[in-house]
């Protein structure tokens, strides 16, 4: 239990929070909200209900007491039989760690229908917020992939996971929400005049309301040679799998320098036993400064020293092969680094290449603008998650495309709202965050367009703090081994208070 008091008022609330179990004593309290050390999901402390994600679930909450200056915290308790390894020895536990909001029953007579295009954690956190806002209609959810929505993250994290240990939600769970669950099934058009999507297989399905959360896809190369085999890009579950079988014990080359490619080569130093590793790149997506001009940026310093070799700033010009499968890369240099699998990070394009010839408005990389109600220029049609991009507050207004589950979670939550009339605007700080070697990395806010930097602590002791700066203001700020650092400072950015480059010095 963990006890909160704010002035005095005190409250109990679940200490773990509901997402990876970070210890919440540890978080960040402003007012009555209460900020998670590890992922940034939020909590009010009175009712416990969730205020910002990446978490899924709510709090439980305990009545208190306060008699003759003590305070009393009243809890249920459960007995839990450990597995046998501990002779059976019996402990007690509070008898919720985690707490589910109310949530309406499906009603027949209700003849709306909530079409949700995707499969992800926009279109999962729509289709929960309607039926907690009180939403009695048809809710459908339609995906190209053969599994419920699973946390994405893990796929490069945990490469021997199974599927089903990445699930967000199980099945049952759905079918309890009456959240219907269409799998294997890709939207080919969509007739805004008349309402009504088309699928590949020839079906089509009317609407009232419609979301469109269809995500994003990796980029493909486009060099000689791409089409062969164990040329691979990371976006199923399948594809770890894949790509953990094919590459151990071999050579890897590694296209780009997304955080996707740093966590795979983390994962093939450090565990998984992987061959010699070699990444080259153009551009580098990681916003670390080095301590020198000369040097890498931190991340590729700590791989490097696990063994991974960095060709920066050049170019592929064509992958070989022997009976159809990739033996090496060929740089623009003319190097020629083995290659065994070749995995390409080199950035992603949003889903949207079926609303082509159609009126729904799109920038030139083919992302739906929406409006902070997760509005489209179309009536009734909402758009959420990497497929959009949207106005960012830390931006001054200006769009931008965020790819972090955290924001797609907001933005699916926010389109609920707006679909069922509560004319809600988004409001949130991105929050990012990754394991390297061991080390946690937290990123909040959004750096884009930063012209300087303050460093706090040491990189070359791998324990600091970046404050990135725009226009004499702090957007954004990263940390290694530093927590709740990054969240107190999402916390200050969402309240609306500008940190100025003076202050974070």
């Amino acid at each position: 239990v963990l006890l909160v008091r704010n002035k005095k008022e005190f409250s109990a609330l679940g200490s773990k929070c509901p997402h990876y179990g970070a210890p919440l004593s540890k978080g960040v309290l402003r007012g009555e909200r209460l900020r998670c050390p590890w992922h940034g999901a939020c909590f009010n402390v009175k009712t416990g209900d969730i205020e910002e994600y990446p978490s899924l679930d709510c709090l439980p909450c305990f009545k208190v007491t306060v008699k003759d200056g003590k305070v009393f915290v009243t809890a249920k308790k459960k007995v839990l039989t450990l597995p046998a390894a501990t002779k059976h020895k019996q402990h007690l536990e509070l008898e919720s760690s985690v707490r589910m909001k109310d949530t309406s029953k499906r009603c027949l007579l209700n003849r709306d229908t909530m079409l949700l295009l995707g499969g992800g954690v926009a279109a999962l956190l729509c289709a929960e917020t309607l039926r907690q806002e009180g939403f009695t209609g048809r809710i459908i959810m339609v995906t190209k992939e053969k599994h419920v929505p699973y946390d994405k993250s893990k796929l490069s994290k945990e490469m021997n996971l199974k599927p089903e240990d990445a699930y967000l939600r199980k099945p049952e769970f759905l079918d309890a929400q009456c959240i219907e669950l269409w799998r294997e099934k890709e939207a080919v058009s969509v007739d805004f005049q008349k309402q009504k999507v088309r699928f590949m297989d020839g079906s089509s399905q009317k609407y009232h309301q419609l979301l469109i959360a269809t995500g994003s896809h990796s980029s493909s190369l486009k060099v000689p040679g791409a089409d062969l085999q164990n040329v691979c890009t990371l976006q199923t579950p399948e594809d770890s799998s894949k790509i953990l079988e094919l590459a151990t014990g071999k050579n890897l080359v590694i296209v780009g320098a997304s955080f996707i490619g740093t966590r795979l080569e983390c994962l093939s130093t450090a565990c998984l036993g992987f061959g010699r590793v070699q990444m080259f790149l153009q551009q580098c997506s990681l916003e670390f400064p080095s301590e020198y001009s000369n040097q890498l940026p931190l991340p590729f310093q700590m791989l490097q020293n696990k063994g991974v070799k960095f060709y920066m700033k050049t170019e592929l010009s064509e992958l070989k092969g022997k009976d159809g499968k990739v033996t090496e890369a060929v740089l623009a240099s003319g190097e020629k680094l083995p290659a065994a699998v070749v995995v390409v990070a080199i950035g992603v394009i949003p889903n949207s290449a079926f609303l082509k010839g159609t009126s729904i408005a799109r920038d030139d990389k083919g992302a739906i603008l929406v409006d902070l109600h997760m509005q489209t220029n179309i009536p009734n049609v909402f758009a959420a998650g990497d497929v959009v991009s949207f106005p960012v507050a830390l931006l001054n207004g200006d769009r931008s495309s965020i790819h972090h589950q955290q924001v797609a979670e907001a933005h699916g939550h926010t389109a609920a709202l707006n679909m069922l009339k509560k004319e809600k605007e988004l409001h949130t700080v991105p929050f990012f965050w990754t394991t390297m070697l061991g080390k946690s990395i937290r990123y909040a806010g959004c750096g884009k367009g930063y012209t300087d930097t303050v460093v706090k602590g040491s990189l070359e002791q791998q324990k600091f703090l970046i404050f990135y700066i725009r226009d004499s203001f702090v957007t954004a700020a990263a940390s290694l081994n530093c927590d709740p650092m990054v969240s107190l400072i999402a916390e200050v950015l969402w309240s609306g208070k500008q940190i100025s480059k003076e202050e974070a010095e």
